[in-house]
């Protein structure tokens, strides 16, 4: 039974997703039917008798299967924000069905022949930038996907994509289970020795909400972090960080090796069957960096650069814990710890002084603030819509002008159902369609500190500046103004996805943002300018360290993808190792794995992508260079960035747009000076 409820458009406020009478058994007739739809759609698209055009085919195309694509897009983000069991066996009943309904788009001959027939008359169309840019994505999407295969080789790519939906999502549902099994009760309060006061309150509540006796911790970030970093007692700050580490790599039914081993081994033998050496070579032909030797050149470079530095701050951080504690080798779970040690000694700094002013509704209202001042965007809180849960918050958002904007959805704190991290998302793109702008609902789904019985939701800075970097992301939804939804928003190249995102975070640093939100929240105090001093002078601290981890997490990527045999692979942990061999600082621990739980590239869409990370770096670092030259809240910048970067989503390649943005290349120097890697001049 399908619920009309559930059928688009919705009858709600601003056409959000109705979560209220939304059942987890409504989404499988749902999907199903809206399949079926979508079907019809396609169908009218080819048997239209009128010779192939741009409108009734490639436009035709892009707005088709719109009720498909917002009814899963709620489930799957309920599917990591508010998950379940039963969410979980649908996901996986769903996940093949989608897999094969894509198939049947781009394997589609017939579908494919008029596309193919729009494309190749297009020097005698009259088409603008974005259209050339949906016609030339289109052509891809069936000429990358396997139009031009063999009957036998689509058959092979069908199975093989429903095997890796499967996989892909048993591999986050392992890792979910993981997280959430693991706990450890403290009993004795001397071991709490060197924890935050709001630390030690937060565990008490979390073992009284499970009805324990004692102080709780988990593999929650909010409780995670904090022990790693202040935690005395080196045994359990070693018992938490093996458990991260050994994330679904226990040999049990929620071990993730073999589904590493095959997500691997399918990508590479489907990039095989269309044409491609591998699964990196497939997926960097629609990425700013092109290919895998563009991608493992600046990588190295950076490498180059920063191991240097990485290994000099490594062994000052040894002698630190050597001369404080007389510890003969530094491990894992210890690094956390002392460097917090040595920030505090050389900078006396530590996020326990700076957490009192960074109140999470403070933070949220600088965000929002600088928005404004930035981009001319107004952020009210309503309650007039849906929400799938009570922690999340829901806001209208309008210009200066009074025009609706944008629906935004914030859910900020941990709970069994969602995953881990923090991540952006939409519950509908932005397009316009018969002369009217339709507009985007966008979410940020963090984990960060939770209120306590005495204390509001203070942030440590590492979440002030993940709060600005997931709201970076939305604006890039929010500010979407783009005809088709294909091309809206964050549909552009992955390594240039980041850069919004990025470039926010830069604020968090600087005097004349700070004093907007970071108040005391007792006693109202403007944060104080020798901290804000210690914030910048900081900003470099152990910045080698941080580059190198970056970089051997992309490396990995890099590894597993970019390799011509992984079928060759036996041994998950031992061809990590191998990988990390050139980035490793830290003495090898057998008990743990970080390719078991990489959620990033085994579930998300980061595969032969993570690079990007670093990628996106040079350019915010170069484009807020220009912010700064200017002023930080300078309007012709803010309006170049918004006009150029923002608001075009993927209509035209991203270096154009930044081009146009900036007036030149970005000038990886910027980063490098950032990052205290070169000299400043």
């Amino acid at each position: 039974m399908i619920k009309k409820t559930l059928i688009t458009p919705f009858n709600t406020k601003y056409n959000t997703a109705p979560f209220r009478i939304i059942q987890n058994e409504d989404f499988l007739p749902t999907i199903k039917e809206s399949i079926k739809l979508a079907k019809k759609e396609i169908d009218e698209i080819v048997n239209n008798p009128k010779k192939p055009s741009f409108e009734n085919t490639i436009e035709a195309l892009d707005f088709s299967g719109e009720q498909l694509d917002r009814i899963s897009s709620i489930f799957f983000n309920l599917n990591s924000a508010e998950t379940n069991e039963d969410i979980q066996k649908i996901a996986q009943e769903v996940s093949p069905l989608l897999s094969e309904f894509s198939n049947d788009v781009t394997l589609n001959e017939d579908l494919f022949k008029r596309v193919k027939a729009v494309y190749d008359s297009k020097s005698e169309l009259d088409l603008n930038t974005e259209q050339t840019t949906l016609l030339d994505k289109k052509y891809k999407s069936f000429s990358r996907n396997g139009a031009n295969l063999s009957e036998d080789e689509k058959t092979q790519l069908r199975e093989i994509d429903k095997k890796l939906s499967q996989l892909k999502l048993k591999f986050g549902e392992n890792v979910l289970a993981e997280t959430n099994k693991f706990e450890m009760l403290i009993t004795d309060e001397t071991d709490l020795s060197g924890l935050p006061d709001g630390t030690k309150e937060a565990a008490k509540q979390l073992a009284e909400s499970k009805k324990k006796e004692g102080w709780l911790f988990t593999l929650d970030y909010p409780s995670y972090i904090p022990f790693m970093t202040y935690a005395d007692n080196r045994e359990l700050r070693k018992k938490l960080s093996l458990a991260a580490g050994a994330k679904a790599f226990k040999g049990d039914d929620l071990d993730n090796q073999n589904n590493v081993l095959q997500i691997v081994k399918l990508r590479h033998e489907r990039a095989n069957i269309l044409g491609y050496k591998t699964h990196a070579h497939f997926v960097l032909e629609e990425r700013m960096a092109e290919t895998p030797e563009t991608v493992l050149k600046f990588s190295n470079e950076l490498l180059e650069k920063a191991k240097p530095a990485a290994e000099r701050e490594f062994k000052n951080l040894e002698n630190f814990a050597k001369d404080l504690d007389n510890i003969d080798r530094l491990e894992k779970w210890d690094g956390a710890y002392y460097s917090e040690k040595l920030k505090q000694k050389l900078f006396s700094l530590d996020d326990e002084k700076l957490k009192p002013y960074f109140k999470l509704e403070n933070v949220i209202d600088g965000a929002f603030t600088i928005a404004n001042k930035l981009f001319d965007l107004n952020f009210e809180e309503i309650n007039t819509i849906d929400k799938y849960h009570d922690d999340v918050l829901t806001y209208k958002v309008t210009d200066n002008k009074g025009n609706f904007v944008s629906v935004f959805y914030a859910d900020f704190f941990p709970r069994s159902g969602k995953r881990n991290g923090a991540w952006m998302t939409s519950y509908k793109p932005q397009y316009i369609k018969d002369g009217e702008n339709s507009r985007p609902h966008i979410s940020i789904v963090c984990n960060f500190t939770k209120p306590t019985n005495t204390k509001p939701s203070l942030l440590t800075f590492n979440e002030v500046t993940t709060l600005f970097h997931e709201f970076g992301h939305a604006l890039h939804g929010m500010l979407a103004n783009t005809t088709y939804p294909s091309l809206s928003g964050t549909s552009v190249f992955w390594d240039f996805v980041e850069l919004p995102s990025q470039v926010m975070e830069n604020w968090c640093f600087e005097k004349e943002a700070l004093e907007l939100f970071a108040t005391h929240y007792e006693t109202g105090e403007v944060i104080p300018m020798d901290l804000v001093e210690k914030i910048k002078e900081s900003a470099t601290f152990h910045e080698g360290m941080q580059t190198l981890r970056q970089l051997s997490f992309g490396l990995l990527d890099m590894n597993w993808h970019a390799g011509e045999s992984p079928e060759t692979i036996q041994d998950v942990k031992a061809f990590e190792s191998e990988a990390f061999k050139n980035t490793a600082l830290y003495p090898e621990t057998k008990e743990t794995c970080m390719s078991t739980s990489f959620s990033h590239i085994f579930q998300g869409g980061y595969s032969s992508g993570y690079y990007s990370y670093k990628w996106a770096e040079v350019l915010d670092a170069d484009a807020f260079e220009y912010f700064k030259e200017e002023g930080i809240f300078n309007k012709t910048v803010a309006n170049k960035f918004k006009d150029n970067v923002l608001s075009k989503g993927g209509t035209e390649n991203p270096m154009t747009l930044y081009k146009r943005f900036r007036g030149q290349e970005p000038k990886p120097e910027a980063l490098l000076k950032r990052a205290g890697l070169i000299e400043s001049n």
